[in-house]
């Protein structure tokens, strides 16, 4: 996973280099003597709530317009994965209503457009894009949602930074690790991802010196029918000051 950690430390020289990409328990912040957190939103080393605005610094071709049928260049799509792209075909997608087969988990914040964050509970956080009109559940216990949709089922935790023997926490990511997905495409030109995938995510907050506070969401597909290696893209968003610009629009194919 050597590389998904160079992806990760590289945006905005984030202070990410230093997380272990290792699973760490929720309350490991509490260390010896110390009262743990009620729950996950007590428990949260840093603060993603709020609304973003996608900023596109990369594969501005693939995501600011839809691709040509065939171009799925820097997707590591195995035979039966570009056999399948290779028969794209959005007017079928749109006949048997599947105009959101791009706007998937596996895809969705790729999507350019804004997301809200918030807490739905104390165990369970909110994620809306107003692109496709899309809500995804991070639970942080056991999941409510059956899956078998477009955004699958969501497992999160928290990796935190420092919390060891009674020291302070000093900062911290989300992980989220998502199954049971309904099968869609990477992008919108009929890239494939299969039921079969696991997607697992890292959601890492920055604060600049200028005020500004960025999101970035290392995405990390892994696709055993599709994929001949995990597929991995980072994605940057800006924090805004207030909710202007909040524009939902449903799915589209083309």
């Amino acid at each position: 996973m050597k590389t998904l950690q160079v992806r990760r430390a590289a945006p905005f020289l984030m202070v990410a280099v230093a997380f272990s990409l290792a699973p760490v328990g929720l309350y490991a912040q509490a260390g010896r003597g110390a009262a743990a957190p009620a729950n996950a939103k007590a428990a949260a080393p840093v603060d993603l709530t709020g609304q973003w605005v996608a900023v596109v610094t990369e594969d501005w071709r693939y995501r600011m317009v839809t691709p040509a049928k065939g171009d799925y260049a820097s997707v590591p799509l195995n035979p039966e994965g570009r056999k399948v792209a290779d028969t794209w075909d959005p007017a079928k997608d749109e006949a048997a209503g599947n105009q959101c087969k791009s706007y998937g988990a596996a895809a969705i914040m790729r999507v350019p457009g804004r997301v809200r964050i918030s807490w739905a509970d104390d165990e369970t956080m909110k994620v809306e894009t107003d692109a496709g009109t899309q809500t995804r559940m991070f639970y942080f216990k056991d999941p409510k949602s059956p899956g078998g949709d477009w955004q699958g089922q969501s497992q999160a935790s928290w990796d935190i930074i420092g919390g060891g023997r009674g020291g302070p926490v000093r900062g911290g990511s989300l992980k989220v690790v998502t199954t049971k997905l309904k099968a869609g495409y990477l992008r919108k030109n009929g890239v494939p991802y299969s039921d079969k995938t696991v997607l697992t995510e890292y959601y890492d907050r920055t604060n600049e010196p200028n005020g500004d506070s960025w999101l970035v969401v290392t995405t990390v597909v892994d696709d055993p029918m599709y994929l001949n290696q995990p597929f991995i893209t980072s994605t940057h968003f800006k924090k805004q000051n207030d909710q202007s610009g909040w524009n939902p629009t449903p799915c589209t194919a083309r």
